[in-house]
């Protein structure tokens, strides 16, 4: 078998991706320990809803592998790579594999419901979203409680990611955290190139 490397990853995809992961666990800190660490929040939750809209504009415009029509397919695909994984069958992808594009998709959906939230919610006490006053309490409550809720669900989405990159390393001999560090991915000829 012959083993190439190939570049997979581009610098701002990789940037993008591991500053996500030190502000979601910065944010989930500083929401836990609340009162100063407020104000740090809110500015995380910019920060975040930076990256978002950063990321948006290069699944659009990037590099081969991080744009949006490269990884996320129609149902049909999706569910035969489902089928096919099942069986162990299931081809080996340079880039997001039809499951890993729509659990991508699923991650920034999730994030973005959090910072739009986060900008309406209130603890009703010394914090608020610099729109709250923009919104009845009716609205500001809706908000900060789909705020809070959407996280259990950002962490379950975070749990279920991790586990199949452990997947993917001890049951297909892949690992997916190095070429997310370095942008490189073993090419090999079993590879299907999407």
């Amino acid at each position: 078998m012959i083993v190439n490397k190939i570049y997979v990853w581009d610098l701002p995809t990789r940037l993008f991706h591991w500053a996500l992961v030190a502000l979601v666990a910065f944010q989930w800190l500083s929401g836990e320990l609340e009162d100063e660490w407020l104000k740090f929040h809110l500015l995380g939750g910019y920060a975040i809803l930076a990256l978002l809209a950063f990321r948006l504009l290069w699944g659009f415009v990037g590099g081969e592998y991080a744009r949006f029509g490269n990884f996320l397919r129609g149902m049909g695909p999706t569910l035969e790579y489902a089928r096919a994984l099942r069986a162990n069958t299931a081809p080996r992808y340079l880039g997001h594999n039809p499951l890993g594009g729509w659990m991508i998709a699923a991650l920034l959906a999730t994030l973005a419901l959090q910072g739009f939230t986060g900008l309406f919610a209130s603890d009703d006490v010394m914090t608020s979203g610099p729109l709250r006053y923009w919104v009845s309490d009716q609205i500001a409550e809706v908000m900060t409680e789909l705020h809070e809720g959407s996280f259990n669900v950002l962490l379950t989405l975070a749990v279920a990611h991790v586990a199949s990159i452990l997947a993917h390393r001890l049951f297909k001999g892949e690992d997916l955290v190095w070429p997310m560090l370095t942008g490189y991915k073993d090419s090999d000829e079993a590879s299907k190139k999407q």
